[in-house]
């Protein structure tokens, strides 16, 4: 996959484990939205990087993503750099908030997961399983939209 949209992991194919994540990613488009759901099966082959909660790897990696630097990993799994986040990020990196008082902005109130899969042999490790269909009150229902949002069914 080429690199060319600057999120958390890079322009990759981003998937969540929680439902209801997964749900909002969904929502935050216009008329009818869709969550696909696929089972992932995990392969020893790939370079698998895992972030259990946001350390100095994490951020680091973010960074350099939002920044436009590729990295080698096939799958990367970990905590969500949602837009509010990745504000406190540019703070950080334009020296406007300490490392330490990043670390406090961060803390979540929810728990949120993102399993991005960056390779086409990491694609490969799903399997379509159906969709949910969402709709926004007052919206026309003729009005879809595929979004890149998926819930993963068992991982």
């Amino acid at each position: 996959m080429i690199n060319g949209h600057y999120k958390d992991f890079g322009y990759v194919f981003y998937c969540t484990a929680l439902e209801k994540q997964a749900r909002r990613w969904a929502l935050t488009k216009r008329g009818e939205s869709v969550v696909n759901i696929y089972r992932y099966t995990q392969a020893d082959s790939l370079n698998i990087c895992t972030f259990n909660q946001m350390t100095e790897e994490w951020l680091q990696l973010a960074v350099n993503c939002r920044r436009g630097i590729e990295h080698p990993y096939d799958i990367v799994e970990g905590p969500l750099a949602d837009e509010q986040i990745w504000d406190y990020v540019e703070d950080f990196v334009d020296g406007a908030v300490s490392r330490a008082a990043f670390w406090e902005l961060v803390k979540f109130k929810y728990p949120t997961h993102q399993i991005v899969f960056c390779t086409e042999p990491a694609l490969q490790t799903l399997r379509f399983e159906g969709s949910i269909k969402l709709r926004k009150i007052g919206i026309s229902p003729m009005r879809i939209f595929k979004v890149m949002t998926c819930f993963l069914s068992a991982i």
